[in-house]
C-alpha cells in the first residue's frame, strides 16, 4: 500500500507541474490548443513505449467495451485544455485549487455510489468531515 500512496503522491505532484509547463508552452507557441496537441503527442508516445515494453497486451477487448468507458479520454482532454488556457490568466495555484475541490467532490460521489465499478466506500460523517477539512486546507493555502 505504501508504494501505491507514493505513486499517487508523485501523480499529484505532476498535476500542477503539468499545468505550469503546458500553460508556459501555450504562451510560447501562442496557442494553448497547440500546446495541448503537443502534450498529447508526447503522452501518446510515452504511453506506447511503456505499453510495448510491458508486452503490448490488452487491446483485444477494446471493440466490445461499453462506449461510456471512453469518456475518460474526453475528461483528460478537457482538463488539459482548460488548465492550459486558464492557468496563465488565473494562476496555476488557483486553477489547481478548483481542480482539487472538484476531485474531492467527484471522488466522494464515485466511492459512495460505487460508480464505474469503483470499490464502494460509503460517505460517512467522518469521511465527509475529512473531505471538508481537506477542502478547507486547500482553500487556506490559496488565501495565504
Amino acid at each position: 500500500m505504501t508504494q501505491y500512496a507514493l505513486v499517487m503522491l508523485l501523480a499529484g505532484i505532476g498535476i500542477p507541474t503539468l499545468a505550469a509547463l503546458n500553460a508556459a508552452l501555450g504562451v510560447r507557441l501562442g496557442s494553448p490548443i497547440a500546446a495541448a496537441v503537443v502534450l498529447f503527442c508526447v503522452a501518446l508516445a510515452s504511453t506506447l513505449a511503456v505499453w510495448l515494453a510491458s508486452g503490448a497486451k490488452g487491446l483485444g477487448g477494446v471493440i466490445e467495451a461499453p462506449r461510456h468507458l471512453f469518456l475518460g479520454g474526453c475528461f483528460v482532454a478537457f482538463y488539459v485544455l482548460s488548465v492550459t488556457i486558464i492557468a496563465p490568466k488565473f494562476g496555476v495555484g488557483n486553477a489547481v485549487f478548483f481542480v482539487l475541490i472538484g476531485q474531492l467532490i467527484s471522488a466522494a460521489a464515485i466511492d459512495h455510489f460505487g460508480l464505474f465499478g469503483a470499490r464502494l466506500t460509503p460517505l460517512t460523517l467522518t469521511r465527509a468531515t475529512g473531505i471538508a477539512v481537506m477542502a478547507l486546507g486547500v482553500w487556506i493555502t490559496q488565501r495565504a
